[in-house]
């Protein structure tokens, strides 16, 4: 098994083969907790107007998502975990749209298959593509803002990459560290309104759910994501 890292939007549209897009702070995080807290499902979409029009077809939705971090004025919710597992999203399409993470899905076109990637399920995306066997698999980090490199991105690949090829490089502590450099910014008093230091926490509880989310490409050129238990 051949394992490559990307990164950014041109790593998306570059991978091939099995393909995780890989956002930790904090989309697909994000999705993972929607869920958990009993969303039926989760429309992913590139622009803040797409996500509105998917609000007036669906209307048992919800919008989530943020733009430089904060909650997009008359979205539902932000894209920060704290705010989901708070949430009743029972029966409820999520509409997630991020600055990251969703761009990352729109623009991987020439993958096999596409999976969404996190600490919080990285266990399961191990166990799923191991099942699968295959030749290739393309980890897509796509940082901060999909421009600039994310060390916990690039962590997370670093971690599904070691379970793919049973190596044991990333330690509980190098995770734990997340706090003093790139996740520093949970911790900041000025973003608490938005980025609570809970996130950061939600955000690297490793493996705590048994399922991945898979995407599928729709005829609106959206991404649907399902979950699958592995």
């Amino acid at each position: 098994m051949k394992v490559n890292i990307l990164e950014f939007v041109e790593g998306a549209r570059e991978a091939r083969g099995v393909t995780v897009i890989i956002d930790v702070f904090r989309a697909f995080s994000v999705g993972c907790y929607a869920f958990d807290s009993g969303a039926a499902g989760i429309i992913a979409t590139a622009g803040v107007d797409d996500a509105f029009a998917l609000k007036r077809e669906y209307t048992n939705s919800v919008l989530v998502g943020e733009r430089d971090e904060k909650k997009i004025p008359g979205f539902d919710f932000g894209n920060s975990p704290t705010e989901i597992i708070q949430a009743d999203l029972h029966c409820k399409t999520v509409i997630h749209t991020t600055t990251a993470g969703t761009q990352g899905l729109i623009n991987a076109t020439g993958a096999d298959l596409v999976l969404t990637g996190s600490f919080v399920n990285a266990g399961a995306i191990v166990k799923f593509i191991k099942a699968l066997n295959p030749s290739l698999v393309s980890l897509v980090a796509m940082g901060y803002r999909a421009t600039v490199s994310a060390e916990e991105d690039l962590l997370c690949a670093d971690y599904i990459r070691d379970g793919l090829l049973d190596e044991h490089n990333v330690s509980e502590g190098k995770i734990a560290s997340l706090m003093n450099s790139s996740g520093r910014r949970f911790f900041n008093p000025a973003n608490i309104d938005f980025s609570p230091p809970s996130d950061f926490f939600l955000c690297t509880m490793k493996d705590r759910f048994n399922f991945v989310l898979r995407a599928e490409s729709r005829t609106d050129g959206n991404v649907a994501l399902i979950k699958t238990e592995t």
